[in-house]
């Protein structure tokens, strides 16, 4: 499963597909959640604009649209033009926009796409002006930024080398470990061979690095990570000493850019705030799991002081710098999202800056200009951007554009959150949406939701699936916030990972328990679903509490537990899970691995385990693991290994077997990890996941 390219997995794939399309061709709700899908996606989605020299720039869907385009208007009140519309680069809408870099002028544009979901991505030119390419094409380049140079004359970005024998990107999945990442200096108008490396470090192949360039132009960061916890080193150089400038390096005498390692150990997380001069500001969690601003100068390097220190509950989630030295920052209380304006210089709290319980997913502003939008959203507000003009005295938040839903009514849901204990007690938050006035009385059909890693919060947002699901099938839909997440700060995220990995499972069986005692749901009626490590994380569930649910819904899982970090980026995820080749975290990771812990529930000595029954007792419930064909960052061997194990230790179907529930997998063609999906991809998965769970469970239709 391992060797996607050979003919033996390929018609693994195409025998799997036939099932799946067999099983779904009997769901009777798929037609009836495409079509109200498709009416709700249509409305027009609007993200928060930046601004660069006189022009706004920002990224808008009408509706329908395979993805949002990139607008661009000369100020407030100018005429909004398409300035990249990625409907353009595929027929099929299977080629996506990705890291964008609008130079501070505003005259040149800098973008990557995406084929097929990869992450690998093209790097192509464009004059704003007149929208006419340059003939600039960078190729090779996996997570990085686009970080131009004050002057506009170019920018740093960060690529792998190209394999020797010249392999093109789109020519299938890339399953090879990534290393030997390198920066380099793209000059405008050049080609690609002329661009100069800035940066390489071969004792160090696995290091990953991301270049920023300050507000004022004169330096340019460079933060160095190896695996995905949040820590890094931080690197600095003074673009404005190099005697030549970045010219002079086009010779090739000069070797790498003269970085000063200002932080050279892997010991906290440090991103980039603010410069002025040689003092720099930085969002970090260095004694501080909560997180705090810290501040340097780089003259000075052991002169570290606290500017806003850890809060005592609250985790502070970003910082952004504004006109005025006026710093705007967002805290995460409980899940829910704190704005404050305070002093860049100090600290100091200048005004709390009110807003409905929800999620701010952006702040844009610099600070050279003196305005700075919002970007907010909810279970149950579509959206909403600010625009606040901080050189007011009280700077006050004015709507700028609200994001409506048509035959969408908020009155009719509510959102709340409950606190609920867990396998050791520890209180776990969960929050849950559903119509108002709901019979507590166990029958309602519910979605629980988790993910539980990396740090990574998992915040209220608007979901047209969601809706659909509570109008027309009358779910409940729950997500809970689990450990190993970055809600409550690193504390949270440390007690759900490595050695404490099994709280996210005990966390998530018991929000599960939770929603039956309290009478929303029953085991029948109870469907999991997450993505990624949110996919590890149900199908352990799936393992270990098969009699809880009644649908699983798998994306993109993590399920080979032992072997991930030989593939693309898995490496880096050894920091959250640890790594089989170690005695120690082998043992951990053995214990809960999904491929390698399926038992049979009917075998097992006194049936199933505590709690209720699912969806037929003494076997797993109704399954859909999905899975993309172009998945390189969890490969679609995790999956495709965990569906076979799956089906040949629960022969589903087999005479004389207890297992009579389905098992199928939904490979997606021409598509990756999630990223960079049209919005017809996403409607149809969604109809036909959703279309499933409905069936399975015995969910009928309300119009």
């Amino acid at each position: 499963m391992e060797e996607l390219d050979s003919e033996e997995v390929k018609q693994f794939v195409d025998a799997q597909a036939a099932v799946s399309d067999a099983v779904l061709s009997t769901c009777d709700h798929r037609g009836r959640l495409r079509g109200q899908l498709t009416a709700l996606f249509d409305h027009p989605r609007f993200r928060a604009p930046f601004k660069r020299g006189g022009s706004y720039f920002y990224f808008h869907n009408p509706g329908l649209r395979p993805h949002s385009a990139l607008y661009v208007q000369h100020g407030l009140g100018g005429a909004p033009r398409v300035l990249l519309n990625p409907a353009a680069f595929s027929e099929d809408g299977t080629v996506s926009l990705g890291v964008v870099g609008v130079s501070d002028g505003g005259d040149h544009l800098a973008y990557g796409t995406s084929a097929s979901g990869s992450d690998w991505v093209t790097i192509r030119v464009m004059r704003v002006r007149d929208g006419e390419h340059l003939p600039d094409t960078l190729s090779w380049v996996k997570f990085s930024r686009i970080a131009w140079t004050r002057d506009g004359l170019g920018f740093f970005y960060s690529r792998f080398p190209a394999p020797r024998d010249g392999e093109a990107v789109d020519s299938g999945i890339k399953t090879d470990v990534n290393l030997n990442h390198e920066v380099y200096y793209h000059f405008l108008g050049t080609d690609q061979s002329q661009d100069v490396l800035c940066w390489r470090d071969p004792d160090h192949p696995k290091y990953i690095y991301i270049p920023e360039v300050t507000e004022d132009g004169k330096y340019v960061i460079l933060s160095v990570s190896e695996t995905s916890d949040p820590v890094n080193k931080l690197y600095y150089c003074d673009l404005s000493a190099l005697a030549h400038g970045l010219e002079g390096l086009k010779q090739g005498t000069h070797g790498v850019l003269p970085f000063v390692k200002l932080v050279d150990r892997f010991e906290a997380h440090y991103g980039l705030i603010a410069n002025d001069g040689t003092e720099f500001t930085f969002l970090t969690n260095k004694d501080a799991p909560r997180y705090k601003l810290s501040r340097v100068d780089v003259d000075e390097p052991g002169s570290w002081a606290d500017v806003l220190p850890e809060d005592e509950k609250a985790v502070l989630e970003s910082a952004c710098a504004v006109h005025g030295d006026k710093l705007l920052v967002n805290y995460l209380s409980d899940v829910k999202c704190v704005l404050q304006m305070r002093s860049l210089v100090t600290g100091e709290l200048l005004h709390d800056i009110p807003i409905d319980i929800g999620t701010v997913n952006g702040i844009s502003g610099r600070r050279v200009d003196y305005e700075v939008f919002v970007e907010f959203a909810s279970f149950l507000t579509p959206g909403i951007i600010y625009r606040c003009d901080v050189s007011t005295e009280v700077p006050e938040m004015n709507v700028y554009r609200e994001i409506s839903v048509p035959g969408f009514d908020r009155n009719e849901f509510e959102a709340k959150q409950v606190f609920y204990p867990s396998k050791d007690g520890t209180k776990i938050p969960m929050f849950i949406v559903s119509k108002k006035n709901l019979n507590l009385n166990g029958s309602h059909p519910a979605l629980l939701f988790g993910y539980g890693g990396f740090g990574m919060s998992v915040t209220p947002q608007f979901s047209v699936a969601r809706v659909v699901l509570m109008r027309n099938l009358g779910f409940v839909a729950c997500v809970a916030n689990i450990r190993g997440g970055g809600e409550y700060g690193e504390g949270w995220h440390r007690a759900g990972s490595l050695a404490n990995k099994q709280n996210c499972f005990d966390d998530f069986v018991a929000a599960g328990e939770f929603l039956v005692a309290a009478g929303y749901t029953n085991p029948a009626r109870l469907c999991i679903e997450g993505g990624s490590n949110g996919g590890l994380l149900v199908a352990a569930c799936l393992n270990q509490r098969p009699d809880l649910f009644g649908c699983a819904l798998a994306h993109v899982g993590v399920m080979d537990m032992l072997r991930f970090h030989k593939f693309t980026i898995g490496r880096a995820w050894t920091c959250d899970f640890g790594c089989s080749e170690n005695e120690e975290e082998f043992r951990w990771l053995i214990k809960y691995s999904p491929l390698h812990n399926v038992r049979r529930p009917w075998e097992a000595a006194g049936g199933p385990r505590r709690g209720g029954q699912g969806q037929g007792q003494g076997q797993y419930p109704p399954t859909m693991l999905l899975t993309a064909d172009h998945d390189d960052r969890v490969v679609p061997s995790h999956t495709l290994k965990f569906l076979a194990t799956m089906q040949h230790v629960l022969p589903a179907g087999l005479e004389g077997s207890p297992q009579t529930n389905p098992i199928i997998a939904r490979i997606e063609r021409k598509s990756g990890h999630g990223c960079g999906r049209s919005t017809q991809k996403i409607i149809d998965e969604a109809a036909d996941r959703y279309a499933f769970a409905a069936k399975v469970m015995g969910v009928s239709w309300i119009d």
